[in-house]
This record gives C-alpha cells, sequence and structure tokens, in this order.
C-alpha cells in the first residue's frame, strides 16, 4: 500500500487572474480654448506697441485676457482652457485656476489644427485674447450653432476671424491648409477648405492692432461685466468683404 503522506506536496499555485483594464475616457463636452500668450513686454501687441509704447502696449493685454477669461469662463456651461505660446510658458504665474495646454509649434492655421485634432471628444471653439468685446454670449452662441452646422465663424471686419469653431464629428476638417493669414482674404480662404460643410457666423467684432482700434472698443477695455447688448441670430456663413457685416 501507498501512503499518500510519502510523496512531498508541491506547493500551491494560484491561477493568475486576468483583470480587464479600463481606459477612461475623457467626457464628451462642448470646449473652448483660448490661445493666449505669456503677457511679457516686448512678445505681445506688438504692432500696437509701435504707436503707443511698450509699456502700454503690454498693459492692454494683460487687462484686456484677464477680463475676457473672466467673463468666458463658465465651467457649468463649457470646459474652458488656454493654450499658451510659448511652450515655456505654460505653468506661468500670469493665469491661475485655468487648464492649459501648450500651443506648439508652425504658423497660426496648424496651432489651431493641432488644438482640433487633439483636444477630447466634443464640440470645440477657439478665440485669441485681441477682442475685448467677447462675453459669454457670444460662446453660447457659438456653441448653439454647432448643434446644426459643421463649423461656425465669428467674423472680423478685416477680412479675418476672431471665433473659429467645429463639430468635429464625424471627422475633423482640415480648416486651415494654404490659408493666407492677416489679410482681407483670411476668411474666404478658410471657407473654401470647407466646400461641402454647413457653416454659420455669428456676430462681427472688431479686434485691437492699432491705436485708432482702441478708440473704437472705449469703456470696454478691462471690464469683466459689459452692458447688455442685442445680439443677432448666427446666420449662414458665406464670403467677407471689410464692408460686411453679421
Amino acid at each position: 500500500m501507498v501512503r499518500l503522506a510519502s510523496f512531498p506536496l508541491a506547493p500551491y499555485r494560484a491561477s493568475p487572474i486576468h483583470r480587464r483594464t479600463i481606459v477612461a475616457r475623457p467626457p464628451f463636452a462642448s470646449r473652448l480654448v483660448v490661445m493666449v500668450k505669456e503677457p511679457v513686454a516686448g512678445r505681445v501687441k506688438t504692432r500696437l506697441a509701435r504707436e503707443v509704447g511698450t509699456v502700454r502696449a503690454t498693459s492692454f493685454y494683460r487687462t484686456t485676457s484677464t477680463a475676457l477669461l473672466t467673463r468666458v469662463n463658465r465651467p457649468g456651461r463649457w470646459h474652458t482652457q488656454l493654450a499658451v505660446a510659448p511652450d515655456a510658458a505654460v505653468n506661468s504665474r500670469a493665469w491661475h485656476n485655468y487648464s492649459r495646454r501648450r500651443q506648439g509649434n508652425g504658423d497660426l492655421g496648424k496651432r489651431m489644427q493641432r488644438i482640433l485634432d487633439t483636444e477630447p471628444p466634443g464640440p470645440v471653439v477657439v478665440i485669441g485674447t485681441d477682442v475685448p468685446t467677447v462675453t459669454a454670449t457670444h460662446i453660447a452662441a457659438a456653441l448653439k450653432s454647432l448643434g446644426s452646422h459643421d463649423a461656425v465663424f465669428g467674423p472680423s471686419p478685416d477680412g479675418g476671424y476672431w471665433l473659429v469653431g467645429f463639430k468635429r464629428r464625424p471627422r475633423i476638417p482640415r480648416a486651415f491648409a494654404s490659408v493666407k493669414w492677416s489679410s482681407r482674404d483670411t476668411l474666404a480662404h478658410t471657407l473654401a477648405n470647407l466646400s461641402g460643410l454647413s457653416v454659420a457666423c455669428i456676430e462681427t467684432l472688431a479686434d485691437v492692432d492699432e491705436a485708432g482700434d482702441l478708440a473704437e472698443v472705449g469703456n470696454a477695455l478691462g471690464r469683466t461685466i459689459l452692458p447688455a447688448a442685442r445680439h443677432k441670430n448666427a446666420k449662414i456663413c458665406g464670403v467677407m468683404t471689410t464692408e460686411t457685416r453679421i
């Protein structure tokens, strides 16, 4: 008779448990990306500085960008993020309580396309800080228009635009290829890249590039609350000229 106790017992090895890794996906949400520059003298509003001086131009940029961010930041309605230039300034103390990302290199079109390509799912609206009269109402109008359009623009009187946004479904358009920036045909060239898509335009607003522009915006400079204004509904966006108003 063979006694079982005479055989050494092999050590117990539990079978490996294969756990399924669940990768958290960012929530589908509306997003506002504000392109900003580190407010250092000599790096911001250089065109304006040639007329009013570096100190005043830098002060204008700091005051305007701070007020604008306060007005458009609506955490309960959309996620606001800063796209910072230069990249090394992404941790600058100039901004507080805002999520940030680097703009990266390339011209304006390449930097905006990078934003559209890499933001989490959901509609994205991109603006700069050169228009002192932008309000949360403008952002809301742009995002609302993306419910029924593929793209939205906020035109400028000079033929450019102060806002651009895309639904980004079912695909992200290549909107900025071969666009000539800072020209009276900037918006027209961008629209040409969006042939076949539904495009809306919201209110036309002017930016501040020259000393004469400061008088145009008047008491809007630095104000976190602007006088109530009646904003027109978004319209189908066609080719704009310097005389066109929405």
